[in-house]
């Protein structure tokens, strides 16, 4: 055989094994919040190490809750990193299921509301009456936010002045500049930048647990697919591959765990409180 169509058969060969590899590739749209600082960088390894599990996926970016939700409900991304209070309204809509959740280094991965108020303020006692004439700021539909807000009995009574922040930092950046009388925000936020804030103090917290950042799935997505995302995910946890440090790293996780219905109790009675169910608008105010 000569030269040239050696070579020309090798080529051949050589294109029919890539292609075959890409189309053995299950490819996803993955959502995150551009929010989040630094978020696809954050991302960019654990995407590397999905990629090498023949997961290829596609980040979309979002830059509020409502738009993920309507981002993630109109079929535009398979998947997303969400709080509790979208994810369990996405189950309760028969929409989506959750997958896995991180578990962060310190052995963490749920997390509650709380609620701020300048130092030296009256406790929070789960009356609506506290929030009476009151200017309120939380993140548009978040368990520990909008929603728990909404779920305290005769809350309609209290005529309290609410605000939306795009993120439980700004929150609590208003409240401390006189912005709001009271914010109610993520716990785990709070710990993160209550030392910054001396001039703050929680008055009162949801003493239910909700499951932090879960990566729901899309009902409609390959149900081959989801099965090997899941494996890959929680296989990080031991994996000892350079890629697989640098994914935990990057996100300060040491793994993922698996995530189901059953995590959600606390949230789906929260939510019914709040009046969400499968007619649920997103548009709620």
């Amino acid at each position: 055989m000569k030269a040239s169509k050696i070579a020309f058969v090798f080529v051949m060969v050589l294109l029919l094994g890539i292609n075959a590899r890409i189309a053995q590739a299950d490819q996803l749209k993955l959502a995150i919040m551009e929010g989040m600082s630094g978020a696809v960088k954050k991302y960019a390894p654990l995407i590397g190490y999905l990629k090498n599990k023949g997961v290829e996926v596609t980040l979309i970016e979002v830059s509020t809750y409502p738009l993920a939700t309507l981002t993630f409900s109109s079929g535009k991304v398979d998947a997303m990193f969400s709080g509790s209070g979208i994810a369990g309204t996405m189950m309760i809509k028969g929409l989506a299921k959750p997958l896995v959740r991180p578990l962060t280094k310190e052995g963490i991965s749920t997390y509650s509301a709380t609620v701020l108020a300048p130092k030296g303020s009256p406790k929070f006692t789960g009356s609506a009456d506290y929030f009476k004439g009151k200017k309120v700021i939380f993140t548009a539909l978040a368990s520990a936010g909008e929603l728990y807000f909404r779920s305290i009995p005769n809350i309609a009574s209290a005529k309290a002045i609410t605000m939306l922040a795009p993120s439980h930092g700004n929150a609590i950046e208003a409240l401390a500049h006189g912005g709001a009388d009271i914010a109610i925000v993520k716990n785990r936020v709070w710990d993160k930048m209550k030392d910054k804030y001396p001039s703050l103090e929680a008055v009162g917290e949801d003493k239910g647990e909700n499951p932090d950042n879960t990566l729901i799935v899309s009902l409609k997505a390959k149900e081959g697919t989801l099965t090997k995302l899941a494996n890959a995910l929680l296989m990080l946890k031991d994996d000892n591959s350079p890629q697989a440090q640098s994914a935990r790293d990057q996100l300060n996780i040491q793994g993922y765990i698996k995530t189901t219905d059953a995590d959600f109790k606390h949230t789906f009675e929260l939510l019914k409180k709040a009046g969400v169910n499968q007619s649920f608008n997103f548009a709620f105010k």
